[in-house]
């Protein structure tokens, strides 16, 4: 892998398979790749990477205020796979600093970037501590106000450093979100039972609701908020670079 042109990189995946972009990173950094795992889009990505087989770790993010089903689900997958999922927490004192001075939906008021950073960010930079790249389920479909140019591979300028950098894999950039369940489907994938209920981009419950039909998947989180606004800092650094 040339690591030293991504935007080549990104060019020449652009159009295979998802399937062959993850295996030349399996190959590439083994135990040293994670695959960011919370929905329907990255247990795609966990699924196809266990076929492929060799090393990589899992992890998710519990901000503490998931919903039930989405907790039943995250023991569904590991069960399913028979591999250990990581789970990343916030750190204690800093949720009870933001809920002392903020109260517990702060973010219906002022936004959901400071609760985010606290319950997100931060234990993402801890996820990521450890590995060299880590795949996501980004798809550009998913907001077009913020991931129409989502490339398939690029460097994360949020999470890595000039001495350690972070190679970010989004190998689902240019799928649908009609490819994804129509993978999840004929591969028989886990899923979150919250879709049935019209759920369609689940995030924590507060923030989260089902969609009608006819709406764009991520008008149900933060939909308090402007289209330009929904991201939560995991992602939001990258967008719009290669």
């Amino acid at each position: 892998m040339n690591l030293q042109d991504i935007g080549a990189l990104a060019e020449a995946y652009a159009e295979r398979e998802p399937q062959a972009l993850l295996a030349l990173a399996l190959e590439e950094f083994g135990g040293e790749l994670g695959v960011s795992f919370s929905g329907a889009e990255d247990v795609v990505l966990v699924d196809m990477a266990v076929k492929l087989g060799g090393a990589f770790r899992v992890f998710t993010l519990d901000t503490g205020r998931l919903h039930p089903e989405t907790y039943r689900y995250l023991e569904d997958v590991r069960s399913h796979y028979k591999r250990p999922v990581e789970v990343y927490f916030p750190q204690p004192a800093a949720v009870q600093d933001l809920v002392t001075r903020r109260g517990l939906f702060s973010f219906f008021e002022d936004g959901h970037q400071e609760c985010c950073g606290v319950r997100k960010v931060e234990p993402l930079t801890r996820a990521l501590a450890g590995l060299r790249a880590w795949v996501t389920g980004q798809r550009r479909d998913q907001s077009p106000n913020t991931r129409t140019h989502v490339p398939v591979a690029q460097w994360d300028r949020t999470f890595g450093t000039a001495e350690r950098p972070i190679l970010k894999l989004n190998p689902l950039a240019n799928w649908t979100s009609a490819q994804v369940w129509d993978y999840i489907v004929t591969h028989e994938v886990p899923r979150n039972p919250l879709h049935e209920k019209g759920f369609r981009s689940i995030g924590c419950e507060p923030c989260t609701r089902p969609v009608h039909p006819g709406q764009h998947e991520r008008e149900g989180r933060w939909w308090w908020e402007e289209a330009t606004k929904k991201e939560c800092g995991l992602h939001k650094g990258n967008l719009g670079e290669g």
